[in-house]
């Protein structure tokens, strides 16, 4: 039978081996994963987070444990996976859902452009609790990770913009991207993997009207995708059939999720290309979608000498997915919903020349910020939009308080790629999100960054702040 896309994506991810892997890609990688675990840390006593965190505890029952060490494998008997945020031991199943939720909470966890797809939230909770559970090497953690954001990155492409508008990304393509990184570490065959897929696809979801309530799904898109996946390739591995179709069958993802799907983009040079070296790294701690004007609007401002009351009007310069993303949120009633508004983005730049976490759950609701958003507006612009989601380009017109009209453009925002952060840079980072979640002190930063860096030596990966 001819083969198709998904069948050939599923091959990909069971073959794929550490040693396929460029020592580039491999230092990228530990990169992601070392801002991963930063993110999730600063998720450690957000609301949501610790919803879920509490309802995975009720479920998991009785045998979850503070350090289980060796004493369990699953079910009744706990588990050896890492709850990041809490530091117990439980199920795979449950500490991927509650590390995926906490390391969306802070909006600092990476970004694919292309794809508009944040990889690590979905695929590094799955790969450390299977590798903490099965008693895998920090290699197989590698390349089941490897394998989780090419597949992932794959499918946002393939999904399209038309996607984008109604559904989040990462809640529906991160469960492919979470059952291959399972499947991967769990060696499934390639068949075994498209089941995987199958199974992983018809559990896909998360839309995007959360915002306009300041809700806490974003959170529950993560965790889902994360578990999801998971348990998707788990039951494959036992058996359990999928759709051999879910992307471009008759009543398939593309189906019913896109209107401009292209499966071509599910094979894009694999093994040739490394997307996941394409990822992005986050810099301000909001919606990726503001980043771009951020940066031009700190541009223009350096670059004039003006401060907030100098300026009268700024005119973003957006692409559409901006404006489907962040237009809802016109009265930001929270912090989380306030990382989803442009003016409040902005205001907080203007201010305090950061939006950062602590700007963000200081002084978003501040008078001066509140009357900074109501001189930002967002404007469709062709340039920016055709390049979009490929390049997210900041345009930014100024109008100051004396009448002149200032403009700023930024090609590729801080933590693109071409503007990457350095590995110091992400330690840095990781040191202020962990101190802001109160989830790790600085003497065990500095012990967690070296087990990270020897992460490709690490014969069994064991707790990470155990």
């Amino acid at each position: 039978m001819t083969s198709h896309p998904g069948q050939e994506l599923a091959a990909f991810a069971a073959a794929l081996a550490f040693d396929d892997l460029p020592h580039a890609v491999v230092s990228r990688v530990e990169d992601l994963f070392l801002d991963w675990v930063g993110s999730t840390l600063a998720g450690k006593g957000a609301r949501p987070v610790e919803a879920i965190d509490a309802f995975a505890r009720r479920m998991s029952g009785p045998g979850d444990s503070v350090d289980s060490g060796d004493s369990g494998d699953s079910g009744d008997s706990g588990g050896r996976a890492e709850v990041l945020i809490s530091r117990r031991s439980t199920t795979p199943y449950f500490a991927a859902m509650v590390n995926a939720a906490a390391s969306h909470y802070a909006e600092q966890d990476d970004l694919h452009n292309s794809s508009v797809l944040h990889p690590a939230t979905v695929v590094f909770p799955v790969a450390l609790a299977i590798a903490q559970q099965e008693k895998l090497s920090g290699r197989a953690l590698i390349a089941g990770a490897a394998a989780g954001y090419e597949v992932g990155i794959r499918v946002g492409e393939f999904l399209g913009r038309s996607h984008y508008r109604v559904f989040h990304t990462t809640g529906t393509a991160g469960t492919l991207a979470a059952a291959a990184t399972a499947g991967h570490m769990l060696k499934l065959s390639a068949e075994q993997m498209l089941h995987a897929f199958g199974s992983a696809g018809t559990q896909a979801a998360g839309l995007w009207e959360f915002l306009r309530d300041a809700a806490d799904s974003k959170q529950l898109h993560t965790a889902k995708a994360a578990a999801n996946g998971l348990m998707a390739a788990y039951l494959a591995k036992d058996g359990f059939t999928g759709a051999s179709r879910i992307f471009d069958g008759a009543q398939g993802m593309a189906a019913g999720m896109s209107t401009d799907a292209d499966p071509a983009r599910l094979t894009d040079r694999l093994g040739e290309r490394w997307a996941l070296a394409e990822t992005s790294f986050k810099y301000h701690a909001s919606c990726r979608h503001t980043h771009p004007a951020a940066d031009a609007l700190l541009a223009v401002m350096t670059e004039h000498a003006l401060c907030a009351d100098d300026i009268a009007q700024v005119t973003t310069h957006v692409h559409q997915g901006a404006l489907d993303v962040l237009g809802p949120v016109v009265d930001p009633r929270t912090v989380h919903q306030a990382k989803f508004s442009m003016g409040t983005v902005l205001g907080l730049i203007a201010l305090y020349r950061n939006a950062g976490l602590n700007e963000f759950a200081q002084q978003f609701s501040e008078a001066r910020v509140r009357a900074f958003c109501e001189k930002v507006r967002m404007e469709l612009d062709p340039e920016v939009d055709a390049a979009y989601p490929a390049r997210w380009i900041g345009k930014v017109t100024v109008t100051t308080t004396d009448g002149r009209t200032l403009r700023a453009r930024v090609d590729e925002p801080k933590g693109d790629p071409g503007n990457t952060l350095a590995r110091e840079e992400l330690r840095a980072k990781a040191l202020r999100l962990a101190a802001f979640g109160e989830g790790a002190s600085e003497a065990e930063m500095q012990r967690l960054f070296a087990r990270l860096a020897a992460m490709a030596q690490t014969e069994q990966v064991g707790l990470l702040l155990g």
